[in-house]
C-alpha cells in the first residue's frame, strides 16, 4: 500500500510540472497576475464541485481552526504567481527543480523540529547529502 501512495505522489509531481508549463503559457497570453487568477478560479470551481458531491467533512469548521492553518491558500497563490512568472524565463524543468530544492530544505526544517504538528525526524548526513546533490543538479539544470 505504501508504494501506491508513493506512485500517487509521483503522479502529483508530474501534474505540477504540467501545471507549471500550462500556467506559464497562460501568463504569457493574459498576464502574470491574470494567469494566476484564472488558474485559481478554475481550481476553485473544480474543488467546489468535488466537495459538493464527494465531501464528507464540515466546511464550517474553517472558522474554528487556528488562523495559521488558513495560510495554505496564500502560499498556494504565491507558488502559482511565481511559477507563472519564472517558467517562461527559465523553463519548466529548472523551475520545478528549484521548487523541489526549496521544498526539501523547508520540509527538512519542519521535520527536524517537528513543526506544524508533524512527526520529528532528525536532519542527518544522509538528508544533507541529498539536499547538496539536489542543489548541484539545480546548478547543472540552470547553467547555460
Amino acid at each position: 500500500m505504501k508504494w501506491l501512495w508513493m506512485i500517487l505522489a509521483i503522479v502529483a509531481g508530474m501534474a505540477t510540472s504540467v501545471q507549471a508549463g500550462v500556467n506559464g503559457g497562460l501568463g504569457k497570453r493574459v498576464g502574470v497576475m491574470e494567469g494566476a487568477f484564472v488558474s485559481f478560479l478554475i481550481g476553485t470551481i473544480v474543488l467546489f464541485l468535488l466537495q459538493l458531491f464527494f465531501g464528507k467533512g464540515d466546511l464550517l469548521q474553517m472558522f474554528s481552526v487556528p488562523k495559521w492553518q488558513l495560510l495554505g491558500g496564500v502560499l498556494g497563490a504565491f507558488y502559482v504567481v511565481v511559477m507563472v512568472l519564472i517558467v517562461p524565463k527559465v523553463g519548466v524543468a529548472t523551475s520545478i527543480m528549484a521548487v523541489v530544492a526549496g521544498q526539501l530544505v523547508m520540509s527538512s526544517i519542519i521535520d527536524h523540529f517537528g513543526l506544524l504538528g508533524g512527526q520529528q525526524i532528525p536532519f542527518d548526513m544522509r538528508r544533507m547529502t541529498g539536499i547538496i546533490l539536489l542543489f548541484c543538479a539545480l546548478w547543472l539544470f540552470y547553467k547555460k
